[in-house]
């Protein structure tokens, strides 16, 4: 029979135990900057998913798309205060503060999704994501969108009609480089401002996805479409180290595994969007125009050997890609 004293100490570490539990479930806050109907956002609603699944639901998360938690830049300052545990960043706005990261944007290194999907796993790619330590991140992985086309207002069938022509590009050095090496004025924009800059005419063109041509309906201002498919694109899903470095090993796991699955099922959902999303282009009447892309890799070169002769890791990576 339980004496008053033991009955009390049961009591206690019952308490115990369920407030330690209660501590440990958690809700989290993942941002990225792109529309809902992007991979990206479907990637981060997957991950979601397994991590509640793993955790009977104690652990979930609160997604903000398009930006809502501001900026890449705001967003590395969230995550390196710990007031953000998780983000999808644009690779090309982390390159910004990690030279290497820009490898992934030299023209022509890959062919499609797929291609790029696989160089994720490559060891280059994963010693960015632990070079990301210095900035107080932790690399979890990669979400891929779609290769990058011109989406313009008028047809742009030729190197020559890009010359001076206003081309919305990510403000980021291998992109400024690739548009004035074409002729043309790389312009940076905020992505919710695109559609309407179509309209008015201070954009001629924009450097995009489909997903996000798609998601954004922006053929509705712009509808010509240039299959260049000069870079791949893909974002650093990445976690506070802040956070991170708070959970046990045991809870880094669960989450990494519950990213991982997602990662994976994204690029297989992405090399299959690829298609749809131009064939859905076709359907609302975008006109799609090929182009020579034998004059654009000729530029591309110019672009290539800038970047891997000036930095060793860019070109280890652009080599292990390509050879």
């Amino acid at each position: 029979m339980l004496t008053i004293k033991k009955l009390i100490s049961c009591m206690a570490l019952g308490g115990t135990l369920l407030t330690s539990a209660a501590t440990q479930a958690e809700t989290l806050r993942l941002g990225h900057v792109t529309p809902p109907s992007h991979i990206w956002h479907k990637v981060a609603e997957r991950f979601n998913d397994n991590l509640k699944a793993a955790t009977d639901g104690d652990d979930k998360m609160m997604i903000f798309p398009l930006g809502k938690l501001g900026g890449p830049d705001q967003m590395i300052d969230l995550l390196q205060s710990g007031g953000l545990q998780l983000a999808i960043l644009t690779a090309s706005s982390v390159a910004n503060r990690y030279e290497p990261m820009n490898a992934w944007f030299l023209p022509y290194t890959f062919n499609n999704v797929s291609e790029a999907a696989a160089a994720t796993h490559s060891p280059e790619a994963q010693q960015m994501l632990e070079d990301l330590k210095e900035y107080k991140m932790v690399g979890l992985g990669y979400a891929m969108a779609g290769m990058r086309h011109v989406l313009s207002a008028e047809p742009l069938t030729s190197i020559e009609s890009f010359e001076n022509k206003k081309v919305r590009a990510f403000p980021n050095p291998v992109f400024n480089d690739w548009w004035s090496e074409l002729g043309a004025a790389p312009t940076a924009l905020p992505l919710a401002d695109v559609s309407s800059a179509l309209t008015t005419n201070l954009l001629d063109g924009v450097d995009v996805d489909l997903d996000i041509v798609v998601g954004l309906k922006m053929y509705q201002q712009a509808p010509n479409l240039t299959l260049t498919n000069h870079m791949a694109f893909p974002a650093v899903v990445v976690a506070s180290e802040k956070w991170w470095s708070g959970l046990s090993a045991e809870k880094q796991q669960t989450v990494m595994d519950a990213f991982k699955e997602a990662e994976a099922w994204g690029f297989e959902q992405q090399a299959k969007a690829e298609v749809s999303n131009l064939q859905l282009l076709k359907d609302a009447g975008v006109s799609v125009n090929e182009i020579d892309q034998s004059t654009l890799r000729e530029a591309a070169g110019k672009i290539v050997q800038k970047y891997t002769s000036s930095n060793e890791a860019i070109a280890e990576f652009y080599k292990a890609q390509t050879e």
